[in-house]
């Protein structure tokens, strides 16, 4: 229970008054101020009824829809001010209400985080005494990577409007891919897809259509060392802007009927579920919470775990650092090659290329511009030696990085590669 500003006000009032009046009719006036004061909080004492409205699941960075309501006991006229604690990993706004709170709240951080009850103000109906309520609850939520815009890539493949680079949206030439139907010709189309007894016969130009395969194994290989710790802008790391990737390679796997899984390692492995039809959302569970460990990623142990069984689409995602630092992977990249069509995904640091294209007005900028060459070029030389070790690289910025690896999914799997 605690007075309010306006009892201040009163008091200071009074005191000023007993200069010119009697002191026996303030010390009343005092007294009844204090009683009222008691009785109002006591009104606020009831505590309220608070009801707090959040998705159990959030997407990192993408704002949710929040509301904490706090309805007043029956036959109580008090006024309600709620207040919603803040945490490092979880952002709200607005986070103070009259009554009720329609906010967002944000996760910006993955994993699992408890959002603190929030508390709320009763003041009496004088507006003399008040009362902090407290939820006693706090309320459990998962933050997933962006599943968001991996739906939304999903969606494009679907509707046949994802036209990143390298994606064919018509019909694939590659082996292994069975004739569907005739369809009139488009510019974009190979002229080996050509129906050409078909265009003779109508006199005009018309193409074979082919369906893709199906039932083809993709496994998302997801580094969790201490590479994968780095930041990058906005404030995420490198497995950050990795999980987004996966997650948007696992729900497009479910789009066009390939079967997922996927492996996180460091020193060890880490989480492991197999391929499966539909197991898009599988892998999203089992990866969504990991955090990068100081460790050195052992990548001859996840790749000898993933190398038996049939052939899959490896994707590999990790950091390319330097030479020294990806010798490991290079040597471990024949393991999985001589089986499976492997990817290395990693993301690029736009940082770097800013500093070497930018302004340099002082020696400080040249020197800053200099390192940022020596590792954009030691990048460039780790991607070929993994690209004569029989793996492809696929190099993006964080937000792209999603889009780049379906791009190379589709890709791969239209020339009948998995």
């Amino acid at each position: 229970m605690s007075p309010t500003r306006r009892v201040v006000v009163v008091l200071v009032g009074l005191a000023v008054a007993a200069l010119v009046v009697p002191p026996g009719l303030v010390a009343v006036a005092v007294v009844a101020l204090v009683s009222a004061t008691a009785v109002d909080a006591s009104v606020a004492r009831r505590r309220p009824a608070i009801a707090v409205d959040v998705p159990a699941v959030l997407a990192r960075g993408v704002p949710a829809p929040l509301a904490v309501t706090a309805s007043a006991p029956p036959g109580t006229a008090v006024t309600l001010e709620v207040r919603q604690p803040l945490t490092p990993d979880l952002a709200v706004a607005p986070a103070l209400g009259i009554g009720r709170i329609e906010g967002t709240v944000t996760g910006l951080r993955r994993g699992r985080h408890r959002l603190p009850g929030p508390a709320a103000r009763a003041t009496g109906p004088l507006g003399l005494g008040r009362w902090d309520h407290r939820h006693p609850a706090a309320t459990e939520v998962a933050v997933y990577p962006d599943l968001p815009a991996a739906r939304k890539l999903a969606i494009s493949v679907r509707q046949g409007r994802f036209a990143d680079q390298g994606r064919l949206t018509r019909g694939p030439l590659g082996l292994g891919t069975d004739f569907e139907s005739v369809r009139e010709y488009s510019p974009d189309d190979d002229i080996r897809q050509v129906n050409w007894r078909a265009t003779a016969r109508l006199a005009r130009p018309m193409s074979n259509q082919y369906r893709v395969d199906q039932d083809r194994d993709v496994v998302c290989v997801v580094d969790t060392g201490r590479l994968m710790a780095a930041p990058l802008p906005g404030g995420a790391t490198r497995l950050d802007a990795a999980l987004d990737a996966v997650a948007a390679v696992a729900m497009v796997a479910d789009e066009v009927g390939d079967r997922c899984g996927t492996l996180a390692f460091g020193a060890d492995v880490r989480r492991r579920t197999s391929p499966r039809r539909r197991g898009g959302r599988a892998v999203v569970d089992v990866l969504f919470d990991l955090e990068p460990e100081p460790v050195e990623s052992d990548y001859d142990l996840a790749f000898r775990r993933v190398g038996g069984g049939k052939r899959a689409l490896v994707i590999v995602f990790t950091d390319l650092l330097d030479e020294g630092a990806a010798r490991p992977l290079v040597e471990a990249v024949p393991v999985l090659a001589r089986r499976h069509a492997v990817v290395v995904a990693s993301a690029s640091d736009p940082d770097l290329a800013d500093m070497v294209a930018g302004p340099m007005s002082t020696p400080l900028d040249a020197y800053a511009a200099s390192v940022a060459a020596e590792v954009l070029e030691a990048r460039t030389r780790v991607a070929h030696q993994l690209a004569r070790a029989g793996a492809q690289v696929v190099e993006a910025a964080p937000a792209r990085l999603g889009a780049a690896c379906v791009s190379t999914y589709l890709t791969l799997k239209s020339r009948a590669r998995l």
